[in-house]
């Protein structure tokens, strides 16, 4: 069998390069090993009939920020995609029974924070100015491929406009810790700490540089624009891709695993199938696959050289899924100022993340959790029957391999073991936030690190991101230098995904850049206007 491109791994990126590719005329064929399509943007029935979890990611405001949703919105509604927005989209809680919440009422925000320390107000006003000035420049560079002519562009007309003094700034606050971003804006302990869980979000603990930038975008692209997540699961996205690539003609396959590519003169030609079957790629093989993957196990031969660069490349600290449906909604302590948050953020505090990070890279198993609580059935209540609802718990970061307990208690060396105990603890931890929260369980389901490996190779050893975001494998050294562009050494062979630039997170990117890429000539034919390389819109972010 012969297609113009395969497309191995039919997570979003690759089903977003299959839809523009199909729409170009290409002959398009994904394989997906799994037995569903999607990969880490999932959504299941995983604890009772009725109560629907998105298994790995929920946030989607990253997709609806950029240019191929907004070419496609109406194509992906026709296909069923709808939106649910959370209007109060995250907050942080705190063991004295308190809160710290933003809303996307700027004066109730302000307000807020102003209730605590009026330093905390001031420094969100200042910190904002700074967003208002530096975020169309941040977005750009974020949605061109690194690196690029586009982002060189950004970056000349950002150090135009912003003038020596001003750019400097930006690049000092980009190189930030969110412990120094914090400690710069805000006076009091809770302020701090809801800027340096969105580091934990990714691999960014407190103290590690080049962490600021993406807590410094979170803080305020959800604040004005909600958290976004997808009516009745994150599988919708996937349904859409998939209904918007059979239209054009593309085709998707599911338990296909590919065995192997198979090159010829330097040149990817085929891939052969765990069942031996075949399949001619005549223009291009697009992986969204680990670069570990592609060069370690798949690819048939590739230069050395790229090899050993694909060996070193580094992954972060694992991640626990505890999946709850309850009986009724979570009863925090904190009451009404919890209760309509999409996110919270369970620290506590900025040297509680430290130490949980610190844990976590030595082996250990952190004392204190911390949580990343999604309250989905808060925001779409199709998520759950009527009274009842889901919670996503986010468990970050954890030790991919156990060396230990830090707390002393538990003894198991290995996930299989330790997930069991290890949620309890996080149960534990939740219930002193929300007292009575295990009354209200009617159904579980742990997914420990090795586990979120098992459903998606791309996590290794859990690693929600696919691959650790410092700043020595970030930008134009992700995944490692020389393959940042998405283009291998293999001609026709082509690396996307989480791995790649500009990392994790449902945004799309890395697939559209790749089809937009391979379909330049064929715009050029048909002398369609040159568009500019994806761009993220600011207001949109996660």
């Amino acid at each position: 069998m012969e297609y113009d491109a395969v497309v191995i791994g039919a997570g979003h990126n690759g089903l977003i390069a299959a839809v523009r590719l199909a729409e170009a005329g290409w002959s398009v064929l994904v394989l997906e090993q799994a037995r569903r399509p999607g990969g880490a943007v999932l959504s299941e029935e995983l604890t009772l009939p009725g109560f629907t979890h998105d298994v790995f990611s929920t946030n989607q405001n990253l997709l609806l920020g950029s240019q191929f949703y907004a070419e496609h919105a109406s194509a992906l509604a026709q296909h069923g995609l709808r939106y649910a927005v959370g209007s109060r989209p995250y907050a942080n809680a705190f063991p004295d029974g308190t809160a710290l919440g933003v809303e996307q009422d700027p004066d109730r925000t302000l307000n807020g924070l102003a209730e605590r320390d009026s330093g905390d107000a001031d420094g969100w006003l200042r910190l904002q100015r700074l967003y208002d000035r530096y975020s169309s420049t941040l977005f750009g560079l974020y949605s061109a491929p690194a690196p690029s002519m586009a982002m060189a562009s950004a970056t000349a007309r950002a150090a135009l406009r912003l003038r020596p003094a001003g750019f400097a700034r930006l690049v000092q606050l980009l190189l930030s810790s969110t412990r120094e971003l914090g400690d710069t804006f805000f006076a009091t302990p809770e302020a701090k700490a809801m800027v340096a869980c969105w580091g934990m979000h990714l691999d960014f603990g407190p103290d590690v540089a080049g962490g600021a930038m993406f807590p410094f975008l979170e803080l305020f692209t959800d604040q004005r624009q909600g958290m976004s997540i997808v009516e009745g699961g994150a599988s919708g996205l996937i349904a859409a891709l998939a209904g918007l690539l059979h239209q054009h003609g593309g085709e998707l396959r599911t338990e296909a695993a590919v065995r192997r590519i198979i090159t010829s003169g330097g040149t990817a030609r085929q891939v052969e199938l765990a069942d031996g079957q075949r399949i001619t790629a005549r223009r291009a093989i697009i992986a969204g696959t680990t670069p570990t993957a592609l060069f370690g196990e798949l690819l048939d031969r590739a230069p050395a050289g790229v090899r050993r660069d694909a060996a070193r490349f580094t992954y972060g600290p694992g991640t626990m899924m505890v999946h709850l449906a309850l009986d009724g909604p979570v009863p925090w302590r904190a009451g009404p100022a919890l209760a309509g948050h999409a996110y919270v953020h369970i620290g506590p505090y900025v040297e509680d993340l430290a130490r949980t990070y610190t844990a976590a890279l030595n082996g250990l198993l952190p004392r204190d959790p911390t949580l990343v609580c999604a309250q989905t059935s808060v925001v779409d209540p199709t998520r759950a029957p009527a009274g009842k609802h889901v919670l996503w718990i986010q468990v970050r970061a954890l030790p991919p391999r156990i060396r230990g307990d830090d707390a002393g208690e538990l003894t198991a060396t290995n996930w299989d073991e330790a997930a069991e105990p290890y949620a309890e603890r996080v149960l534990d931890r939740l219930e002193t936030y929300a007292p009575g929260l295990r009354q209200r369980i009617l159904g579980r389901a742990v997914l420990s690190p090795i586990d979120l490996q098992r459903r998606n190779p791309n996590l290794v050893g859990g690693d929600s991101i696919a691959g650790s975001m410092h700043l020595r494998q970030n930008f134009a050294f992700r995944p490692f230098p020389g393959m940042s562009r998405y283009k291998t050494p293999i001609r026709h062979l082509y690396l996307i995904g989480a791995s790649t630039w500009p990392g994790g997170g449902v945004n799309g990117l890395s697939g559209d850049h790749v089809a937009r890429h391979l379909t330049r000539r064929t715009r050029q034919r048909r002398g369609a206007e040159q568009l500019p390389p994806s761009n993220l819109r600011p207001g949109r972010g996660s």
